[in-house]
């Protein structure tokens, strides 16, 4: 086996996870009642993506043009940005990432990531704590269709990179991250970061499971002796 590239995820991996979802899907929600969906549909426990999908999906069935359903989208996108950017300023690097990063590109190995957060709050973040140079692929929300748990999101990652699935891992605090990776055959790193357990992990298909994004460059180092 031979690792050639790293792609990682954002909030609970690199950065402490403090985006305040509840709040964004509460507004998004509000939102799209008032643009005629009804309350039934939508939960605060699904994502804005999910909510977005049931959004469109309405808005077609209904008539409404495409440019008033980029409208709504949008506005439910800032309304997202702006707690990103809030939350930006006030999280905290993790234990250990800045080595990892330096450790895998004294390897050699290409860097990607992959969040769900918007490009000025992903920017804001990377350069905040000085290390967007270590990154040679960035893929935030704004550049695919569709975000994690869907693979096109990793898929555009590991393209930009040149990257072979079986060659790739990936590693994220979330179910959607492992299932990602799984789907398109790369190797799948779970990091107990408190937002997953080992057990949500490891029935989402996680290879391998680690404390500590630290653990990282010596998984890579196993790996490729095997």
């Amino acid at each position: 086996m031979t690792i050639t590239a790293v792609v990682f995820d954002l909030d609970g991996t690199i950065t402490s996870f403090n985006v305040d979802y509840m709040t964004i899907r509460a507004e998004v929600r509000s939102l799209l009642i008032s643009v005629g969906l009804p309350a039934s549909v939508l939960s605060t426990t699904e994502s804005i993506f999910e909510m977005l999908k049931k959004a469109e999906i309405f808005m077609k069935n209904n008539g409404k043009s495409e440019k008033a359903i980029e409208t709504v989208q949008a506005k439910a996108l800032a309304i997202a940005e702006k707690y990103e950017l809030e939350a930006a300023k006030n999280t905290s690097l993790l234990s250990g990432v800045t080595e990892t990063l330096k450790a895998i590109k004294k390897m050699g190995l290409k860097i990607g990531l992959c969040t769900i957060n918007s490009e000025r709050a992903t920017d804001y973040i990377l350069k905040r704590f000085k290390i967007a140079s270590y990154f040679d692929v960035l893929v935030p929300r704004n550049k695919v269709k569709y975000v994690k748990p869907n693979s096109e999101h990793l898929e555009a990652v590991m393209k930009a990179l040149e990257a072979k699935p079986e060659e790739t891992i990936v590693i994220g605090d979330g179910v959607g991250d492992i299932k990602c990776a799984r789907e398109l055959n790369a190797i799948a790193v779970g990091l107990l970061s408190g937002i997953s357990s080992m057990d949500k992990l490891i029935d989402s298909g996680a290879n391998y499971v680690v404390s500590s994004i630290a653990e990282a460059p010596t998984l890579i180092e196993q790996l490729n002796r095997v």
